[in-house]
């Protein structure tokens, strides 16, 4: 299967990312942010940022006289033991603080064995879940997730997928040809969001953005009950903009 590739934004801020974190875990008494741009090339304002995140999340901490160091997280993901383990934690408190960025429950998914699976996801009293009154792998044609998930493969995958899965209709905006929604999914920029406008579900609105890392297809959501829809289009670009921490987790 033929995966469809364009980096996203949240992609290249993932790589450059990781050429800092290497360029940190190669200097074990502490690196400055000046030698860091000089030795990874990247400007310093783009570089404060990336060391920002990386604080933030835990990757690299900052010693009393300012140099930059390995942080626990990266210990903890390095290790060859329990990687899985920590790399849900990880995933998770990364979800937690996008849940409360974005105001809305928010979601990992991937697209394993031909199936659609949500792996993680972070709601809260004010930012409830999608009930999943329909299993999600037999709704991929009406949710953001599955929609942005199919949108990553080559036109003979998304075939496969539609061929295995009935296009029902789960409410009057559901869209139920498969020749509809092919033409969609391939008009569909990478860049953009893929939106869920109460085709899955009345009541809810929802927002997905590709997270790609290697040849593993995945995408990062959200949801809003629809009296939030206003915001989606807000919260989606936030979304996206914050998306680089996952894929930064999914690469170490």
């Amino acid at each position: 299967m033929a995966l469809k590739h364009e980096p996203t934004a949240p992609y290249h801020s993932a790589q450059g990312a990781l050429r800092v974190l290497e360029t940190v875990a190669r200097h074990s008494t502490g690196v400055t942010d000046a030698e860091l741009a000089r030795e990874t090339g990247i400007g310093r304002e783009r570089l404060t940022t990336l060391l920002r995140m990386l604080r933030r999340e835990g990757y690299v901490e900052q010693t009393a006289d300012g140099a930059y160091v390995t942080g626990d997280a990266l210990a903890r993901l390095s290790s060859a033991h329990r990687h899985e383990e920590a790399l849900r934690d990880q995933l998770q408190r990364t979800l937690n603080r996008l849940r409360d960025s974005v105001g809305a429950a928010v979601y990992i998914s991937r697209y394993v064995d031909g199936e659609v699976k949500v792996t993680q996801y972070a709601d809260g009293p004010a930012t409830p879940a999608v009930n999943e009154w329909v299993d999600f792998r037999q709704s991929a044609h009406a949710t953001a997730v599955g929609k942005s998930l199919l949108g990553q493969l080559d036109h003979d995958g998304r075939r496969d997928h539609l061929a295995r899965h009935k296009m029902a209709r789960l409410t009057s905006r559901t869209i139920t040809s498969d020749k509809l929604l092919l033409s969609r999914l391939e008009a569909q920029p990478p860049t953009v969001p893929v939106l869920d406008l109460q085709e899955y579900a009345v009541g809810t609105v929802c927002a997905a953005v590709p997270i790609t890392a290697g040849s593993a297809v995945g995408c990062l959501a959200l949801s809003l009950p629809v009296e939030h829809a206003h915001r989606l289009r807000q919260a989606a670009d936030t979304l996206n903009r914050n998306a680089a921490p996952v894929l930064l987790s999914l690469a170490i």
